[in-house]
Order: structure tokens, then C-alpha cells, then sequence
């Protein structure tokens, strides 16, 4: 398996969004994962697939007057991400981890996080599994802001328990799409550009793939028409 590095890029929400999705839709090698860090144009915010806007928008922070909001092909609940460190990953149907349950892989790749940040000198760990299952299924079922409260295996610090990093994923025919993001302010002191080739390699081993750099896909008209809907009104106020 060859893990799939793409090349930067900065882009609005919807533009962004529909980035990920063209990436696990239109995937051509079934034996390669890929990779991408992206930035942000703007004021962004994206939610989960199956919140609903009226709630989205009283969770709005107060200074993001006009934010360039978008729902997300995946779930999970509310992120920001004027201060936060972006990727996506697409990993292959037939892999192991695409074929695992949704906290299997949610695991896989957060350790990769952690492992990446403790190399860079930030103690951090996994949310441990709760003594109360039952407890804790109720609140993830609840609508949720990104970074306020940590669920099951997000990276935390131990002490504190203050969330350093989340994600959402979604399944398809094609494969597993992973939406993850890290709060900046949460690692103080991080050398980002170290820890994005870092990050990359531990990602590589956990899928014990090949890292190979490639350049983005010849997809601009398909690119340009889904971010078209992932910006349109009928995406966004579905719910």
C-alpha cells in the first residue's frame, strides 16, 4: 500500500469540503490511501453531516460575525478552525482499517497524533474507553462543540483532560474518509512544519504504507461544481 501525500492548499469551506469528498468519491488507485493538510480562507466553521443549522448557528462564536460556514460530508458536531491544523485522510476499501468498527480507526489515527506530538515534546494521550458505556453513548449522541468537550479517544492532556484534537469520518463504497482537526492553542510552541512531515510518516506506519508525494487530481470542473453545492443553501439548511 502507497500512502498519497497532496500538495497544500488553502480554500473556503465549501471548496474545502468538496476537496475530501471528490478525494474518497473519485479515489483512481484502490491500493493507495491519501493524505492532504489544508488551510482556510477566511472566517471558517464546518459541522457534521446531521446537525441542525438552527442549533449550529446559536453555538456560533460571538466573534465570527459572518463566518463562512459548512456542513460537512462526515459527522461529528461544530469545529472551528481560525486556529486549528486541518487534514483528511482516505483510506481504501479492503484495508483493515476501513473495514474496522468507526472507534478502531478513530484510535489508529490518534495515535498517530499523539505519537506525533509527544516526539515533538507535547505530553499528550488518548481519552481512555469510559467505565460507563452507557453513559457516554447518550452524551455522543448529543449535539456537540468541537474542542469543548473530548469523547472516546480524542487526544487529550492528562492532566487537564482539555481536548487537543478530534475528527469525524464517513463510510462509503469507496472507503473511509477521515475529517480531522488539532487545536492549535491547546500545543503552544509546536513547529507545525516539523510535525506535518512527522505526522505524515506515523500515518504511513499505521497503515504500513509506502509516503509518496503526488500532485492533486485534474478535477477542477468536478471540484468547482460540488463546491457550487456544498455552498448552496439546499447543503447547508437541509436540517
Amino acid at each position: 500500500m502507497i500512502l498519497q501525500r497532496l500538495p497544500f492548499r488553502a480554500a473556503s469551506a465549501a471548496e474545502n469540503m468538496a476537496a475530501d469528498f471528490l478525494l474518497l468519491k473519485r479515489h483512481p488507485d484502490k491500493a493507495a490511501a491519501r493524505f492532504r493538510h489544508y488551510g482556510w480562507r477566511g472566517d471558517c466553521l464546518t459541522f457534521g453531516y446531521a446537525q441542525k443549522i438552527a442549533w449550529v448557528r446559536d453555538q456560533l462564536p460571538p466573534d465570527a460575525a459572518r463566518p463562512d460556514l459548512c456542513r460537512r460530508p462526515t459527522g461529528g458536531g461544530l469545529v472551528d478552525h481560525r486556529a486549528d491544523w486541518t487534514y483528511a485522510l482516505v483510506i481504501p476499501r479492503g484495508h483493515e482499517l476501513c473495514e474496522a468498527p468507526a472507534p478502531e480507526s478513530y484510535r489508529a489515527v490518534h495515535e498517530a497524533v499523539a505519537a506525533t506530538l509527544n516526539t515533538l515534546g507535547h505530553r499528550v494521550v488518548l481519552k481512555p474507553r469510559p467505565d460507563l458505556p452507557s453513559e457516554t453513548s447518550a452524551k455522543s449522541a448529543a449535539p456537540s462543540v468541537c474542542f469543548k468537550r473530548p469523547e472516546i479517544f480524542d487526544v487529550v492532556h492528562p492532566a487537564s483532560g482539555e481536548k487537543v484534537a478530534g475528527a469525524a469520518q464517513k463510510r462509503a463504497k469507496e472507503g473511509l474518509l477521515f475529517q480531522g482537526s488539532i487545536w492549535k492553542p491547546s500545543v503552544p510552541g509546536t513547529d507545525w512544519d516539523a510535525f506535518a512531515g512527522l505526522f505524515a510518516n506515523a500515518l504511513a506506519s499505521t497503515l504500513a504504507a509506502g509516503l509518496r508525494d503526488v500532485p492533486w487530481p485534474d478535477n477542477d470542473d468536478e471540484l468547482a461544481a460540488l463546491s457550487e453545492h456544498y455552498a448552496s443553501p439546499e447543503w447547508n439548511e437541509a436540517r
